[in-house]
């Protein structure tokens, strides 16, 4: 099942809306098969080998529904320019709304509209507006939602103990020195770089623009991708680095226990 709904979920803007080449089609199911089977894979055997936190739900759960959610929201909106419907067109005000609200000097969502040129139609402008204050709301709740599971319902302890070595396969404890401060390093990295990215990818491509004059033409299915893209790359890494944090925590609280049974021990002999 899990195999089967990413497949979907990458197949899906293309089946929601029209304007994709029938050679894109092609390429887009060979990504979801690949996809599909790769989840699969990593789901089959008993030792994930790049998965992360696998037996640590719902960590993973929560990055899928995060991620369905803008592409399926973000298909609609742009389905309501071709084919408007009751509820197309109501996500599209929310999403208008949302844009508006986000999109003030020097936020994340401004910088993706400059990208566009000056003589871009105000109907392409509004909505590249909505999709990216859309999806970095989504992503802005899909972290808060993973603090309050962190540091309220006490994940990733409260259904059992935690392994540190199946839920983190890329995870080399024998370099960098003290595993507490390695994990707390990793942790710092992708929290920088989930607040920095926003800001940096819209930046990058203002840069690559200037120095490379490319005329493509975005597709719907394209522009869906990048913004989401743009949204939950950030927002993954920044409860990647929750995550780590909290994993530190977790060691550094299970060495002060040990530590205390120790002197306990010494202190009866």
């Amino acid at each position: 099942m899990r195999a089967v709904s990413v497949a979907i979920l990458i197949a899906l803007p293309s089946l929601m809306v029209d304007g994709a080449a029938r050679e894109a089609s092609q390429i887009i199911l060979l990504i979801a098969l690949l996809a599909g089977l790769l989840v699969f894979s990593e789901y089959a055997v008993e030792s994930p080998s790049i998965l992360e936190f696998r037996f640590a739900a719902p960590y993973n759960r929560i990055k899928f529904i995060a991620l369905a959610s803008v592409v399926i929201l973000l298909s609609n909106i742009v389905r309501s320019g071709e084919n408007p419907g009751s509820l197309t067109l109501l996500f599209a005000d929310w999403a208008r709304a949302i844009g508006a609200t986000l999109d003030f000097p020097y936020s994340p969502v401004r910088q993706v509209v400059l990208l566009l040129p000056a003589d871009a139609p105000d109907s392409l402008v509004d909505l590249v507006r909505s999709a990216a204050g859309l999806s970095y709301g989504v992503s802005l709740l899909t972290i808060l939602l993973f603090v309050v599971i962190v540091r309220v319902l006490g994940w990733p302890v409260r259904r059992g103990a935690f392994n540190v070595w199946m839920n983190l396969p890329m995870f080399d404890p024998t370099r960098g020195g003290d595993v507490v401060q390695k994990l707390q390093r990793e942790a710092g990295i992708n929290l920088s770089l989930g607040f920095v990215l926003p800001f940096l990818l819209p930046a990058i491509v203002a840069v690559m623009q200037g120095v490379v004059e490319t005329e493509t033409h975005v597709t719907p299915q394209t522009l869906i991708w990048v913004i989401s893209g743009w949204a939950f790359l950030p927002a993954s890494l920044v409860m990647r680095g929750i995550a780590m944090h909290r994993v530190a925590e977790l060691i550094s609280a299970k060495r002060r226990r040990a530590y205390a049974r120790a002197e306990d021990a010494l202190q009866v002999v």
